[in-house]
């Protein structure tokens, strides 16, 4: 059995192909990184999703992106300009998208905009303070508290 699974991060954005025949291939490339230290590699990956299955997963495929895979593995040798090289290459079966993509400053924006802020009494579970029927006024106080301190990074 050939079954080899990696996760790592695009290095571009996929693209999408069709043959001849007309079938759908989504072509991306994945750095996956071993080792630490002086020890530290990456190793590029050349990974292939055909059909419906890549075609579903094209837009969410963009450089950054942190996927875990799994698929056949082959190695390919090739010749560019006079030199031998060999190139990892995988069919891809199965994807997973793992979070990992750096926010753009405008996502980045957006999100602590939702970020919910202080009232004019400095308070930042006032309108919920009645909803708790469970918390004593020490004890709401003590989630404000830690709300507030957790607010405070993301200023």
């Amino acid at each position: 059995m050939n079954v080899f699974t990696f996760t790592g991060n695009l290095g571009n954005p996929a693209e999408q192909r069709f043959t001849g025949e007309g079938k759908s291939v989504v072509n991306f490339s994945v750095a996956v990184k071993s080792g630490y230290g002086k020890n530290a590699a990456t190793t590029w990956v050349k990974c292939a999703m055909w059909g419906k299955q890549g075609e579903g997963a094209l837009p969410y495929l963009t450089k950054g992106q942190m996927v875990a895979a799994s698929g056949e593995l082959s190695l390919r040798e090739y010749e560019s300009k006079g030199a031998k090289g060999f190139s990892l290459e995988v069919n891809v079966n199965s994807l997973t998208l793992c979070g990992g993509k750096p926010e753009p400053a405008q996502q980045h924006q957006e999100a602590k905009s939702r970020i919910p802020t202080q009232s004019a009494s400095g308070g930042v579970m006032d309108d919920m303070a009645d909803d708790l029927p469970f918390a004593s006024s020490n004890v709401s106080h003590d989630l404000e508290s830690r709300i507030s301190r957790r607010m405070a990074k993301y200023k």
